[in-house]
């Protein structure tokens, strides 16, 4: 960093300083700069006359960028401690896990709860079950994620809580096609789009360098340089290389050839909206976290792929059996595929229960709880 602004002060004799929170600004304020001279030749006559009357709107000077994120600011957003200890709840294990189908998949268990099983159920309820269990499973996604791909693609996309848009960030893997890294926030600045990032890169291989592919948002590139810097302090080689992907239209080479990979996490994020479309918004944050929590854990541990070939992204057999080995089934989340055969609206409640079987994701709940009481 002291080189840079000695590097500054000796081209332009003078530099502006800029501090907002965690980031300085140093911008170039020479005239005779070649950078600033290059960026301004690339300007056509259109744009030239533009920048007489908005000039904000062109960044042509150098601009050096020096963020001050500290690791515990870069924790992705998690959910609160639960109110209702899922252990001590009155409900069976296999109700608990028809909630969790249901309210996820479909986004209308309670309903679907007291007119097909006759199961007499609150709105409120399902809701205190599904923060309770994605407390436990959040640790589980980031525990049971395994390696990050060489490649991946990221974007953000609006979610309504209380009343005000939000973003949540999501990173898919190009090959395993799973989610890498996903986080919640209020704005999509630097900081959010470093915490999406950094999450990505940390259960990366030591040496393999990583490739994001993302769009236009500038968040990105700052993210990667401050990620790309710490790990130089750090004697590391560089992980991340950006590609940007412009618009809808290929107007340039590079998004031509990176495009797929652009259309992969816009497929992401239009399955994302239609399991959160169906709450019309969130009143509060922590709702909007539980949710898109056991989105997560569905997307990579539950969902079928058309690409894997009707495979899910992460399996679980090995790894639950090695962490959750010993410890009794309790089966606090089905497969949705597995429920909707297994549903005959002619039988009792008693004996649709009794035809559920569950499948090999019924350790996650059991494992995460007793982590947490050890």
């Amino acid at each position: 960093m002291r080189k840079i602004v000695r590097f500054i002060i000796w081209i332009c004799s003078k530099f502006t300083r800029q501090e907002i929170e965690q980031v300085t600004f140093y911008k170039c304020p020479n005239d005779h700069c070649p950078l600033y001279l290059r960026n301004l030749d690339q300007l056509n006559a259109a744009e030239k006359h533009l920048r007489q009357q908005r000039s904000s709107q062109f960044s042509v000077r150098y601009i050096y960028s020096d963020y001050r994120f500290q690791t515990t600011d870069l924790q992705p957003a998690a959910p609160e401690s639960p109110r209702v200890d899922l252990a001590r709840i009155h409900s069976l294990s296999h109700v608990v896990g028809l909630i969790l189908a249901f309210h996820i998949s479909f986004g209308i268990a309670a309903r679907i709860l007291r007119e097909i099983f006759q199961i007499p159920i609150s709105y409120q309820t399902v809701l205190n079950y599904t923060e309770a269990a994605a407390f436990h499973c959040h640790r589980f996604n980031l525990a049971h994620k395994g390696p990050t791909d060489s490649r991946c693609a990221g974007d953000e996309t609006y979610i309504k809580i209380a009343g005000k848009w939000h973003y949540t960030f999501l990173c898919l893997g190009a090959n395993s096609h799973k989610i890498t890294s996903y986080h919640v926030a209020d704005t999509r600045d630097a900081r959010d789009a470093t915490i999406a990032l950094n999450e990505l890169v940390r259960t990366a291989p030591p040496h393999q360098p990583t490739e994001i592919i993302v769009d236009g948002n500038p968040a990105y590139g700052a993210a990667i340089h401050f990620l790309n810097q710490r790990r130089a302090k750090n004697n590391q080689p560089r992980a991340l290389t950006i590609h940007h992907v412009l618009g809808l239209q290929n107007l340039d080479q590079d998004s031509e050839h990176w495009r797929p990979y652009k259309q992969l996490i816009e497929r992401l994020i239009r399955t994302y909206r239609f399991h959160t479309r169906a709450a019309c918004g969130f009143g509060w944050r922590n709702g909007a976290v539980a949710v898109t929590v056991l989105f997560v854990t569905y997307y990579n541990f539950l969902r079928p792929h058309m690409a894997l070939r009707a495979d899910v992204p992460v399996h679980l057999d090995e790894e639950v059996t090695r962490q959750g080995a010993g410890s009794p089934p309790s089966p606090l989340l089905f497969h949705p595929c597995l429920v909707r055969k297994a549903i005959n609206p002619t039988l009792p409640l008693t004996q649709n229960l009794a035809l559920l079987q569950p499948p090999a994701f019924h350790a996650i709940l059991d494992t995460t709880c007793n982590d947490t009481r050890e």
